[in-house]
């Protein structure tokens, strides 16, 4: 989630709802401007004895970021504490339970990526083995419950942990248990982003099945692949989901900004501080009539906190976020931008890619998008057959959409070899959390600590 350093004193106040898609607009661009910013999250616990460290404590979350600073990393105060750091590399940041998070720079190729993915992993392990600290790469706690779980200091985190249970029981699971790996990409025009959006949503339960990798629960299986994935079925109705509208005729960014005043809004942020205006509307602040600001009228810099204040599986904002894979180790972290910019930065890829999904109905969206979790790659498909056929079929389209792009390292690879790692998933049937699965109930016995080699 993004971190504000300043306050919006400044900003142009929005007077006309034509200023809504300014961000959209501003965010197209021509193909050979396009870049690929990765972000993903990590588990951070105590290698003596598994604990998730509080911030405070010594060798504890502050004093992680702190040993990063050595790296040239500079950081973020919010109310005296050290919240995020940011660098060459983008930001490092926090998630509500101390998940450390990589922002990565909006970079030209996947050999870049994959090099500052390296570079990450490789600073926060030296600071960690000098704290006794270690990293895990799945995509939920597998043994943590709720209240074993630290709470960083950060404004908008307090608004979002006292309102999530308002709107459904799972959302302080997502906040403190879960972490990902996203994926940001641009779009030409309004009819690019369009069609990248469509085929991102269609195919994004594809996503959520080779990326799956969150199979426990407080020590024991939770009869899912991906719990972080269903946990986002019952956190908050009015900000996620498959979004039916991005399919119907005349969508765009004007039905986007429409879609977001009706997002109800967490906070605005004054005075280096966030006022509480969870569950308010943020077509009355439009109107001077927001109850915790009266009289004031948003900025365009309120209107950008309030687009991230949404969390679908596919979010607009001035590029497109991928947001349904489960967090892994380095290899998935290199291979999820690689299999969205197969599909979606090349034109033929793009139109072979919305050929596989676009004779499906929101209904059979819907159903694929709720049996992935559970099923993964053994998930029907519309017309028959299996998420693992389409999986086929969509690597196939990758791979050529990379092929096409031809960008090399040093040693003249192109970029397909970072889909390698999917192709086995797919070639076997079988998704990390089955595998994870097969080893607790073999030679790991049941026993839930042995998830721990399994660190980065």
């Amino acid at each position: 989630m993004s971190t504000r350093e300043a306050s919006t004193a400044d900003d142009p106040v929005i007077e006309s709802l034509d200023q809504l898609v300014v961000p959209m607009i501003g965010g197209e661009k021509p193909p050979e401007r396009w870049r690929i910013g990765t972000e993903h999250e990590k588990l951070v616990y105590k290698t003596k004895d598994h604990r998730a460290p509080s911030y405070d404590e010594p060798c504890g979350i502050r004093d992680l970021l702190g040993g990063l600073e050595q790296f040239g990393w500079e950081p973020v105060v919010e109310g005296g504490n050290v919240i995020a750091l940011k660098g060459s590399d983008g930001a490092v940041s926090l998630e509500p339970a101390g998940q450390l998070e990589l922002s990565g720079a909006p970079l030209e190729n996947l050999h870049q990526t994959c090099a500052e993915t390296g570079r990450h992993l490789q600073q926060v392990k030296q600071v960690g083995e000098k704290c006794g600290v270690g990293y895990l790469g799945l995509g939920m706690w597998p043994d943590k419950t709720r209240e074993e779980l630290p709470i960083m200091p950060k404004g908008r985190y307090d608004i979002m942990l006292r309102h999530m249970p308002r709107v459904g029981t799972m959302g302080l699971d997502m906040m403190l248990r879960t972490c990902t790996i996203q994926v940001n990409l641009d779009y030409q025009s309004e009819a690019d982003m369009v069609k990248k959006f469509r085929v991102g949503l269609a195919l994004q339960p594809l996503a959520t099945a080779l990326f799956a990798n969150s199979p426990f629960t407080e020590g024991k299986p939770n009869g899912f692949l991906s719990y972080r994935s269903h946990i986002w079925s019952d956190t908050d109705p009015h900000r996620t989901g498959m979004l039916p509208f991005v399919f119907e005729d005349g969508f765009g960014y004007e039905r986007w900004a429409r879609y977001m005043l009706d997002v109800p809004m967490y906070f605005v942020f004054r005075d280096g501080k966030y006022i509480d205006a969870a569950g308010l509307s943020f077509r009355d602040f439009l109107d001077g009539k927001l109850s915790v600001l009266p009289g004031e009228r948003p900025t365009q810099s309120d209107w950008w906190d309030h687009l991230s204040t949404a969390f679908p599986e596919v979010r607009l904002k001035s590029f497109l976020e991928m947001r349904g894979a489960d967090g892994g180790p380095w290899s998935r972290i290199c291979a999820l931008p690689a299999f969205w910019v197969g599909l979606l930065y090349d034109q033929t890829a793009l139109d072979a890619a919305w050929d596989l999904v676009k004779g499906w109905t929101m209904e059979e969206r819907e159903a694929l998008r709720s049996a992935a979790p559970k099923l993964a790659l053994d998930a029907p498909v519309p017309g028959g057959g299996t998420l693992r056929d389409i999986g086929r079929e969509a690597l196939k389209i990758a791979h050529g959409g990379l092929a096409a792009r031809g960008r090399l390292n040093a040693s003249g690879d192109n970029e397909t070899g970072y889909l390698e790692t999917l192709d086995e998933i797919v070639a076997s049937g079988k998704v990390p959390a089955q595998r994870l699965l097969d080893a607790y109930h073999g030679e790991w016995n049941g026993d839930i600590s042995r998830v721990y080699e399994q660190s980065f």
